[in-house]
């Protein structure tokens, strides 16, 4: 798969520049938030194409077209960037660098640039125009039973535990890969993350649940339950599985039975212990394209607790689950 790396000392940026990667470009994309992070990627075989800020800490830009250069790395570079001299632009093509864009970034003039060089070449598809968006009035059905089974599953947690949970609004979107990775990157917050998949499938359904529990949460699940042995990664791996475990059956059953319909469950799998998002869905991102999203934020009031269930429900099940919910809207 072809891989892009956004460089950009501005986490706002990146998500901006992410967000005007053409949609229908199946790529994995890579962070960095500096120069010495970008060629330390690189290194790591990390972006055929760089897409690179030129004012940052660290390491700025000129130095990475400079190292690029150095090192003779085969990688395309584009600069983004508010430094609109003359010079700057001279500068970075003196250094390699393919093309020089303006921020705020245009993804019409991105993607142009990306096909004028060949680095993006569109394959036309036909969508299923009943899937192209989400009907309001199902996203409403989406989310109330969403709410139910969530109900069920912070009650079933809130009894284990004997803590009061604090229960979310949940988030019912039909998005593309990419919007994925920068959903998730909304719940790293600069600290790193443990991970679940366990996926589902169901008479013409299936899908995978998966499981985040920041990793500042693990000290106090630990006191939770009372345990006094040191938290190691052993441990937290138990905590990381027990508390998945809860909520994704939980929730799942409470689905499952107002859809009048059964899952079976797969084997949980660890998709990374103390990762960021970044790297954790980079690793797994293949298996997620077009899907219907269902994301859920639990908290535990009094406790530096926060996990997130997310449930990514294929665009092939739409049609059966979208039925289902059409027959609840008529009755």
């Amino acid at each position: 798969m072809f891989s892009v790396l956004i460089c950009d000392d501005s986490q706002v940026a990146r998500k901006q520049v992410a967000k005007c990667l053409p949609q229908d470009w199946e790529v994995a994309v890579h962070f960095a938030r500096h120069g010495e992070e970008a060629v330390t990627a690189l290194a790591e075989g990390k972006g055929q194409l760089l897409l690179l800020d030129l004012n940052m800490p660290v390491m700025d830009g000129y130095q990475v077209l400079e190292h690029i250069q150095q090192a003779g790395l085969q990688t395309a570079v584009v600069v983004i960037s508010g430094d609109v001299q003359p010079e700057a632009h001279e500068r970075v093509k003196r250094l390699g660098a393919l093309e020089f864009i303006e921020k705020p970034i245009n993804p019409e003039v991105l993607r142009n640039l990306l096909i004028k060089h060949q680095l993006f070449v569109r394959e036309v598809t036909q969508p299923a125009p009943e899937l192209d968006r989400l009907d309001p009035a199902l996203r409403d059905c989406y989310q109330e039973i969403t709410n139910i089974a969530m109900g069920q599953a912070g009650d079933h947690l809130a009894r284990i535990l004997n803590v009061f949970v604090k229960l979310p609004i949940p988030n019912v979107n039909l998005i593309e890969a990419s919007e994925l990775l920068m959903m998730l990157q909304d719940i790293e917050d600069k600290e790193t993350v443990s991970g679940i998949c366990q996926g589902f499938v169901g008479p013409g359904v299936c899908g995978e649940a998966l499981f985040i529990l920041s990793d500042s949460s693990f000290n106090d699940v630990a006191k939770i339950l009372n345990i006094e042995e040191e938290v190691d990664d052993r441990v937290q791996l138990e905590l990381l599985m027990d508390a998945a475990n809860i909520l994704i059956g939980t929730c799942l059953n409470g689905l499952a039975n107002q859809l009048d319909i059964h899952f079976s469950q797969g084997h949980p799998v660890v998709l990374g212990q103390h990762r960021n998002i970044t790297e954790l869905i980079n690793t797994n991102r293949t298996r997620w394209r077009r899907t219907l999203a269902i994301e859920l934020s639990y908290g535990l009031e009094g406790y530096k607790v926060q996990c997130d269930l997310i449930l990514l429900l294929t665009e092939e099940s739409l049609k059966v689950l979208n039925n289902k919910l059409s027959h609840l809207l008529e009755d």
